[in-house]
């Protein structure tokens, strides 16, 4: 069985994209958080904040407690982005890349000679050369298997700045050492199914038949895990096409109100349907969606016709936030636009009013004035009372694009 994956996870990124950029905090603590308040979460944190307790999800004032020399630094997405196409250009330098993973990961396949292991090893070193020449402040831990799935996992067995090495004599003893959430796509829910089958241990799972883990899993799933745990090669499969597009924002205290909650989902929709326009999708449906802090959430759905037009979509939010319930204390907004398919060969809506149609032009004009003048340099009136607030955020699966945010590409 041959080596054929080398996977790359960047070490505690966002806070090591800090440390490059500013480095009088190369070597200190620092902790990275959306906005700098004390009930909010770390996002990412220093490995030298880490070794006093501090990780992914501590609140600020937690934080402080546990690191009383802690930095809390605002999270400044567009940077992260840029970083992320600079290290890729390192990365290819020394290795082409099948798949990004998200933005601080990302999977390379060996081809030929490269499946060997002193070859394979020193396509890692050279990586890690790179950085250390580069970009000294931001390391990665390389892991090299014989499929992503390994590959992946190894890179999890050694922080940071890790190389590991998984063969085909290694499985599957070297990996009965993790525990379960450690492998990817075991969360909290499928590790609660795994023990309702007697599954609680990663020497269990790897021991059990590929019928106890389609029933464990409810579908093919669980068969694919039993072989990428045995090193069976699996190409990555790309998806099918996107599912939905959606933004959501937590309301800040001054926007908790019913003006508030308004212009944040104007703000959040045209950032959507902007997105839709310059991925060529038009979509069938929009939901909105307002979390309270005192009663149930309030959630509903239209369908759309298949558009991209802010307008229209505007038009279509301002029918739903009428049917909204008065009263409650709003803290989260969301919305999402879904049934998606390309724009080219969707016909336009037949029913569309002579006023509709004099609007399609204007989001397309828009588009090309934010796109030569600065992202949300023009947007629509309703939504300007949200100007400063829902700014660009990074989703795990998703490398936003900065020219289509309302974030200060340059704000230091």
């Amino acid at each position: 069985m041959e080596l054929r994956s080398l996977f790359i996870d960047f070490n505690a990124y966002f806070a090591s994209v800090e440390q490059q950029d500013r480095p009088e905090l190369r070597g200190r603590p620092i902790a990275v958080a959306p906005v700098l308040t004390a009930n909010a979460c770390c996002i990412a944190a220093s490995y030298q904040a880490k070794r006093q307790g501090v990780k992914t999800g501590t609140l600020l004032r937690e934080a402080k407690t546990l690191c009383p020399d802690i930095e809390f630094i605002q999270a400044r997405p567009a940077l992260y982005v840029s970083y992320h196409h600079r290290l890729l250009e390192l990365i290819h330098a020394c290795i082409p890349t099948a798949f990004i993973g998200s933005i601080d990961e990302m999977a390379c396949e060996l081809m030929g000679s490269e499946r060997r292991r002193p070859r394979a090893e020193a396509i890692a070193y050279a990586i890690k050369a790179k950085l250390a020449e580069n970009v000294p402040a931001i390391t990665a831990s390389i892991g090299i298997a014989p499929n992503h799935f390994l590959a992946k996992t190894a890179t999890d067995m050694q922080k940071p700045d890790g190389l590991v090495v998984l063969e085909a004599g290694d499985l599957p003893h070297a990996l009965h050492r993790l525990q379960l959430r450690e492998l990817c796509g075991i969360g909290r829910a499928m590790e609660k199914r795994l023990e309702r089958h007697g599954i609680t241990t990663v020497a269990q799972l790897c021991a059990a038949s590929p019928l106890a883990l389609r029933q464990a899993w409810g579908g093919i799933e669980g068969e694919h895990l039993y072989r990428k745990l045995r090193g069976e090669w699996m190409p990555h499969a790309p998806s099918n096409g996107r599912g939905s597009i959606s933004h959501s924002h937590v309301l800040a205290p001054a926007m908790r109100n019913l003006n508030g909650v308004e212009a944040v989902l104007k703000k959040l929709l045209q950032k959507a349907a902007m997105r839709l326009r310059s991925e060529k999708l038009v979509a069938g449906r929009l939901e909105v969606k307002v979390k309270y802090l005192d009663r149930d959430s309030w959630k509903e759905t239209v369908f759309c016709n298949d558009t991209d037009d802010s307008h229209a979509l505007l038009m279509q939010l301002n029918e739903l936030l009428a049917q909204r319930p008065a009263g409650g204390r709003p803290l989260t907004v969301a919305v999402a636009l879904s049934d998606l398919c390309e724009r080219i060969g969707t016909t336009d809506d037949l029913f569309a009013t002579e006023q509709a149609k004099e609007h399609a032009p204007l989001s397309a004009l828009m588009d090309r004035i934010n796109d030569r003048f600065g992202p949300q340099k023009i947007s629509y009136a309703s939504s300007q009372a949200a100007a400063k607030e829902a700014p660009m955020r990074i989703a795990f699966s998703r490398i936003p694009d900065v020219a289509h945010e309302d974030e200060d590409f340059s704000r230091k």
